[in-house]
């Protein structure tokens, strides 16, 4: 029931990051309840399933289940996550689907004590990986690339790397994680729980995001966004580096080379346009600071003339204030987002169905009453929201809207960690920007140029930085197999039959 939810409900024809994950060392305080807030920052980046896995340095435990972070958690089920070490995850599937099998973190018993994963990201050769431990004897529960993460990690010593040089036992971990490094192809931002540390470390071109912050009591944290930080009572200290591993013990923070950096960093700039919470920071910037810089550089390439500027709620407000900025024609609101419309388990009939964008939103009609209305949206996916916004826009009064988008057209699927529709889904692949209009009955459409985007993001990193814009360019900074351009829509039919194909 809750992945129809999530279809009808969270799928606003955007695209949708696959989780956030955390982990937790805070020596002499139980993590659980800190988790549970910190994933509760971090629920915007998944809401089909959430999990904790704590452990007391003796002893493991885990409670994982479908639903939004309050649905999964309560005082009765947390109070028995024992433990100054957590790890959790808030998921959105991509590969895997929505399933409780699927859903993290992964917590199983090793030949050296429990280990727990929780993996943002997406392995592009996770089929390769999957066959190897079939044929190696290891059984699967799920279809996840993320349990495959975590039983390569425990697999037997003579698989792995040797130890590190040092002979300290307790890097055993890290020997095996750099070893995973060697092999993985794709996204991953991971936090690793074991008996007595929390490992967290980015894939080489650190193309999904992960923080590292610390409590003034003692005790650091590991996050995908800033924002759940502040949540918790922690400072920001930096990002955790692209290729980077850290580990957080009673020893503190140990940073390990696990991969060599790649010399052009590829963090996804859909962070930017819609991912991030805008109370976020990433490379120095905070997100809100980032949308407007967006709009305004919009407001430059595709200036029109009208009344009012208004923002789809919420993630296109900032850009729309940028546009509003830039041109001097004054930003008002002019659509209201019911907000908690998602944490409903009520399924809709079919008449409800059919309204799903009025069940979201709806107009302020006063403001939008005989003006001619700039809508500003982040993206366009599929095509299927912004025909009824603009309807609605026009219902509510305005007798011109002109539609003004802060990305350039979606054309491009994407493989590293997000859900993200076939060619013949996305709507700029199939048709150009005219055609787009026509369909979704705008009076103009105009988008901004990836040079544009590109300048706008960054516009204020003082620093050497790249950015993945494939989903726009089609120019993926990995080699991508041929065969996941296919148009399947069963992920786990596609799995299996290239692990057995």
């Amino acid at each position: 029931m809750i992945e129809n939810m999530a279809a009808m409900l969270f799928d606003d024809d955007k695209m949708h990051d696959e989780c956030g994950v955390l982990g937790l060392y805070v020596p002499g305080r139980e993590v659980a309840r800190i988790a549970f807030f910190g994933l509760h920052a971090l629920q915007h980046r998944g809401q089909e399933s959430a999990g904790i896995a704590t452990s007391n340095g003796e002893a493991a435990f885990v409670h994982k289940s479908m639903g939004l972070v309050p649905q999964v958690f309560n005082e009765e089920n947390l109070q028995p996550l024992k433990g100054h070490l957590a790890i959790g995850q808030t998921r959105y599937s991509t590969t895997g689907s929505s399933h409780l099998r699927n859903a993290q973190p992964y917590l199983i018993e090793t030949m050296y004590g429990p280990l727990g994963v929780a993996h943002n990201g997406n392995l592009t050769n996770a089929y390769h990986l999957r066959r190897q431990l079939l044929k190696r004897g290891v059984g699967l529960s799920s279809t996840s690339d993320s349990e495959v993460i975590t039983q390569m990690l425990a697999a037997p010593a003579d698989v792995w790397a040797q130890p590190l040089e040092n002979g300290d036992e307790s890097d055993r971990w890290v020997a095996r994680l750099r070893a995973f490094m060697e092999v993985a192809e794709g996204a991953y931002s991971l936090a690793i729980l074991t008996r007595d540390a929390v490992y967290a470390l980015r894939d080489p071109l650190g193309l999904r995001p992960m923080a590292l912050g610390c409590f003034e009591g003692g005790g650091y944290a590991v996050v995908s966004e800033t924002c759940a930080l502040g949540t918790i009572g922690a400072h920001f200290q930096r990002d955790v580096a692209p290729g980077e591993i850290i580990r957080l013990d009673a020893r503190g923070l140990t940073s390990f080379d696990g991969a060599i950096a790649r010399a052009d960093p590829a963090l996804c700039i859909f962070e930017y346009v819609y991912f991030a919470r805008p109370d976020s920071v990433m490379e120095g910037q905070v997100i809100h600071q980032v949308r407007q810089q967006l709009g305004r550089q919009l407001a430059l390439e595709a200036p029109v003339e009208a009344d009012v500027v208004i923002g789809v709620p919420d993630s296109a407000i900032p850009a729309a204030i940028g546009y509003s900025d830039a041109t001097g024609i004054p930003y008002t609101e002019g659509l209201t987002k019911n907000r908690y419309i998602g944490r409903t388990f009520i399924e809709p009939d079919d008449e409800l169905r059919k309204e799903g964008v009025r069940i979201k939103y709806n107009t302020l009609d006063a403001n939008l009453k005989g003006k001619r209305v700039i809508l500003i949206d982040d993206s366009i996916v599929r095509g299927n929201t912004a025909g009824p916004l603009v309807q609605i826009v026009r219902e509510g009064g305005a007798i011109e809207v002109h539609m003004r988008v802060s990305s350039p057209p979606v054309r491009f699927p994407c493989f590293m960690g997000i859900d993200m529709a076939t060619k013949k889904e996305l709507i700029a692949h199939r048709l150009n920007v005219e055609e787009i209009r026509q369909r979704i009955g705008a009076d103009s459409l105009s988008y901004l140029s990836l040079e544009g985007m590109a300048e706008a993001v960054r516009h204020a990193i003082h620093q050497r930085t790249g950015h993945c814009n494939a989903c726009f360019s089609g120019d993926y900074p990995i080699p991508i197999p041929e065969w996941l351009f296919e148009d399947y829509r069963d992920q786990e039919k596609l799995i299996f039959e290239k692990t057995w194909g």
